[in-house]
């Protein structure tokens, strides 16, 4: 981009109310390796995105869907959440175990996954280690659940996240005991991952009928967008497509308001400090 280019995109932006977002974006990513490859047999990898804040900043763990796309959360989510002044790491789960989708274990591993990145992030100096949230997309953000559902993960690790966001993930089977505030995005008619399976866990439900002690974990908070399917943030997907007899669709209502969501529950549990 010329410096003419840069003038009138920030022009622009001002123009807008956007500066930040355009100032942030001409900032890259930038490729880490979440851990010496010698220490682990699949160490990750990812992308992470700094603040210009002077001390250490709130930061953010992003995981992907089980269809990997970390790059594409990166651009889609990790620029945008860094423009807002969190430092931003996108968690690449997939490529170091030589795979393209998930297979079983893959799937039980994103939540400790997680974890290892918030090791992570925990050690930089850039970042307050008692403000980081995990967030997740399908699988990733059943990960993201997991990771502050009360069990032997969080209560074993020395580190904790502060709050939990999950983009249309599978409830199925989660207990809901929350040891910080999750917030869950779905789409009402998404027939991949229950919105009703997630109200179930919001108020405190099982899968079998069984209700949690009353009072019982942190609460949940759950919005459910109308006409939104699986994976409507997800601009790519503006012509719907059928994956496995699930269909996706892009809805720029709902990842409006879901930006918007997020945004305000960030700010409410790891945002700046008064």
């Amino acid at each position: 981009m010329t410096n003419f280019a840069k003038t009138v995109a920030l022009l622009a932006a001002l123009l807008t109310g956007s500066a930040a977002e355009c100032i942030a974006a001409e900032s890259s990513a930038t490729y880490v390796e979440i851990e010496n490859p010698l220490a682990s047999p699949h160490p990750l990898q990812g992308y992470l995105r700094q603040t210009k804040a002077a001390g250490p900043s709130p930061a953010v763990v992003l995981l992907h869907s089980c269809h990997g796309n970390w790059k594409r959360i990166d651009e889609r989510w990790g620029k945008r959440i860094a423009s807002w002044g969190y430092v931003v790491l996108t968690v690449d789960s997939l490529g170091p175990r030589g795979l393209e989708i998930c297979d079983d274990r893959a799937r039980i591993d994103s939540a400790g996954d997680a974890y290892r990145a918030l090791n992570f992030l925990v050690r930089d100096p850039f970042v307050d280690p008692d403000r980081v949230a995990v967030i997740g997309f399908a699988n990733g953000g059943r990960a993201a659940l997991m990771s502050v559902d009360h069990g032997f993960l969080e209560q074993s690790s020395p580190n904790k996240f502060r709050a939990a966001i999950a983009f249309y993930p599978s409830c199925l089977g989660l207990k809901g005991e929350m040891t910080a505030p999750a917030l869950i995005l779905i789409g009402e008619l998404d027939d991949w991952a229950s919105a009703k399976q997630c109200r179930n866990v919001v108020e405190g439900r099982d899968d079998w009928g069984i209700s949690r002690q009353k009072d019982k974990g942190v609460p949940i908070k759950l919005t459910v967008f109308p006409g939104a399917y699986h994976a409507f943030d997800a601009p790519q997907l503006t012509t719907p497509l059928v994956l496995k007899g699930h269909h996706l669709e892009f809805n720029k209502p709902a990842t409006d308001q879901s930006s918007e969501a997020l945004r305000e529950f960030l700010g409410a549990t790891i945002g700046a400090k008064e």
